[in-house]
């Protein structure tokens, strides 16, 4: 192992302000590189593959919170819903209906973040806010027992242009606040701002995050 994980880790949540966790994203990397990391402490760790993460998850201790990362497909869910902690990225009702059904035949809640598209890019994924507003006030989702939604999560644009970061940042944090304030009010789960990556967390962090996804930073480039 070249990548020296454990310097890398604690330098990340040297950065990082009390009340922000982080989530070290190890997809492309190997086994022993989570393990590294592990022994350190970090507990939470980010995957986007299904068959990737069925193996990490047959090879590497049993208290590991799994976040799913990714684009998750509808068809994938049933693949992840016995142990997954997480699903970070739900950009539909479809998909809430999804992990709700999966997570009911294994007797589970889990836990899932409603993914906007804020940034300035065709390729990223993700609910507008005028979607997430609707989907929220249709009300389905209260239906569904087997999901609890913690939070949103976004990506910034991919720009050296900190302001148009920071301003994708402030957009999600108000839109937060907002749907905190009408609907989840009385949810103390209700309580994660996922935004902040390798080459952005730092000013993620002073724009409302409350969980950075760091990968290349710790396990240094992937391995695909």
């Amino acid at each position: 192992m070249n990548v020296d994980v454990a310097k890398n880790l604690h330098e990340v949540i040297g950065n990082l302000p009390k009340g922000v966790e982080l989530v070290a994203i190890s997809k492309y990397h190997p086994c022993e590189y989570i393990e590294a990391a592990y022994a350190e402490g970090q507990r939470r760790f980010g995957e986007s593959h299904e068959q990737e993460l069925k193996q990490k998850v047959e090879q590497l201790p049993k208290d590991i919170q799994w976040h799913f990362i990714g684009h998750l497909q509808t068809n994938k869910v049933k693949y992840i819903a016995p142990y997954i902690s997480m699903i970070e990225a739900v950009d539909s009702l479809k998909l809430l209906k999804e992990i709700n059904k999966q997570a009911a035949k294994h007797d589970r809640v889990i836990k899932v973040l409603l993914e906007l598209h804020i940034a300035e890019e065709e390729t990223k994924y993700g609910l507008t806010i005028e979607d997430c507003r609707a989907l929220l006030e249709e009300g389905t989702w209260r239906e569904l027992e087997h999901v609890k939604i913690c939070g949103l999560m976004m990506m910034a644009s991919n720009t050296d242009n900190q302001k148009q970061i920071a301003a994708e940042f402030d957009t999600a944090k108000q839109f937060f606040d907002e749907i905190k304030n009408q609907y989840f009010s009385k949810e103390k789960d209700f309580k994660e701002c996922s935004w902040g990556m390798s080459h952005d967390y730092k000013i993620a962090v002073e724009h409302g995050s409350t969980m950075v996804r760091v990968g290349t930073t710790i396990f240094g480039p992937r391995v695909y």
